[in-house]
Parts: structure tokens; C-alpha cells; sequence
């Protein structure tokens, strides 16, 4: 579950480094500088929306929002493991 912007940050960085990318090269295929990528990755509070959206879908992720609380779908689990992501990010700012 995403909770903060931190979290969305390490979602990010994951995926880049699991796609081999580095920050500068993402930031050209957002269209943004790679100061911005290093500021969302870090949690930055007051990102864009479209510029996070932009963003994930650079990085061949989707954004997916459901009811809390609401009964989980019978589809096929999710590629990503957001849950591992962000406690791992968690951890690692301890």
C-alpha cells in the first residue's frame, strides 16, 4: 500500500534500477531534469501529478487505485511488489 510520498519515490528508484537505467536517462525520457528524478525518488511531497504519471509510465508501470478495505480481485498478482519495495526503502532510512 502506498502511504507517502517516500513511498512512491522507491517505487521509482526500484524500478529504474531494475530496468538498468540511471537517473539521467530517465529524466530524458520524462522530459525533466535529472535533479527532479533525484528529488522524487527522495520522497519530494510536492510532485506534479502528471509529471509521477509520466513518470511511472516511462517505466512501463501503471497506476491502479481501489477502495480500502475492498475485496481483492481473483486476477493474477501484480508484477511489482510494492509492499517489499517500500519497507525495504523503509529500512534502508533507519
Amino acid at each position: 500500500m502506498i502511504r507517502t510520498a517516500a513511498d512512491v519515490g522507491a517505487i521509482i528508484r526500484d524500478r529504474r534500477h531494475k530496468l538498468r537505467l540511471d537517473q539521467g536517462a530517465l529524466a530524458k525520457r520524462v522530459g525533466v531534469g535529472r535533479q527532479w528524478i533525484v528529488d522524487i525518488e527522495k520522497g519530494k511531497p510536492r510532485a506534479g501529478i502528471e509529471l509521477v504519471l509520466r513518470t511511472l509510465t516511462a517505466l512501463g508501470l501503471s497506476l491502479t487505485l481501489s477502495e480500502k478495505g475492498a475485496a481483492r480481485s481473483t486476477e493474477a498478482a501484480p508484477a511489482v511488489d510494492l509492499d517489499r519495495i517500500i519497507d525495504a526503502a523503509r529500512r534502508t532510512k533507519r
